[in-house]
C-alpha cells in the first residue's frame, strides 16, 4: 500500500537516528555540530506532527484522536525538555531509549503514522506540501542549569518514564 505520510516521518526518523549515532560516534565524546543538527531536527519533526499531522487527522475523527495523541503529546514535551540540559552519554541513552518506543508506536503496523494515513486520505498532497514548509525551531544553547535536568526528568515521569531506571 501507498503510505506517503507514513513515508515521510519514518525517513525523518531514519534521518534523526542517523545525526544522533553521527554525534556519539566517539566513545564518550559528543559531537555538538551533529548533537545540534539532531537536536533541531527533533524538535522540527515533533513540530511537523503536532501542528500539521495531528491536527488534521483530528478534524477526520476527534474521537479516536482525543484518545491517542495525549500519549504522544507526553512523550513529545518529554523529549522536547531532553533537548534542554548539555548533552551528556546518560541523556543520550535516555533520549535513545523513548524514541526506540515512541517511533516504534509511531510506525509499526496500525501504529499512529498508519491511523493518520488513513484519516487524512484525500490530504496526503496538501499535507506533505504543508510538512515540507515546517521551518526549523529556534533553539538556545544547552542549558547547564540544574533545574533544567529537573524539569527535563518530571516532564519523563509524566509521560511515564524514569530517567533513573532506564540508566539502570
Amino acid at each position: 500500500m501507498n503510505k506517503p505520510l507514513h513515508d515521510f516521518f519514518t525517513k525523518d526518523h531514519h534521518r534523526l537516528e542517523a545525526l544522533l549515532a553521527k554525534a556519539t560516534e566517539q566513545e564518550n565524546e559528543i559531537d555538538m555540530v551533529y548533537y545540534h543538527q539532531f537536536r533541531t531536527g527533533l524538535l522540527r519533526h515533533i513540530k511537523m506532527e503536532e501542528k500539521t499531522l495531528f491536527p488534521a487527522a483530528l478534524n477526520a475523527n476527534k474521537e479516536l484522536m482525543q484518545q491517542l495523541i495525549p500519549k504522544y503529546k507526553l512523550e513529545h514535551g518529554a523529549l522536547t525538555a531532553l533537548m534542554v540540559p548539555p548533552p551528556t552519554t546518560e541523556l543520550i541513552k535516555v533520549i535513545k531509549h523513548i524514541l526506540e518506543k515512541h517511533d516504534l508506536a509511531e510506525e509499526e503496523p496500525a501504529g499512529l503514522y498508519d491511523i493518520c494515513e488513513a484519516l487524512t486520505q484525500g490530504q496526503t498532497a496538501e499535507l506533505l506540501q504543508q510538512l515540507a514548509q515546517v521551518p526549523e525551531v529556534p533553539v538556545h544553547p544547552p542549558n547547564p542549569a540544574p533545574i533544567a535536568m529537573e524539569s527535563a526528568k518530571r516532564a519523563l515521569n509524566r509521560a511515564g518514564y524514569d530517567y533513573d531506571e532506564i540508566l539502570k
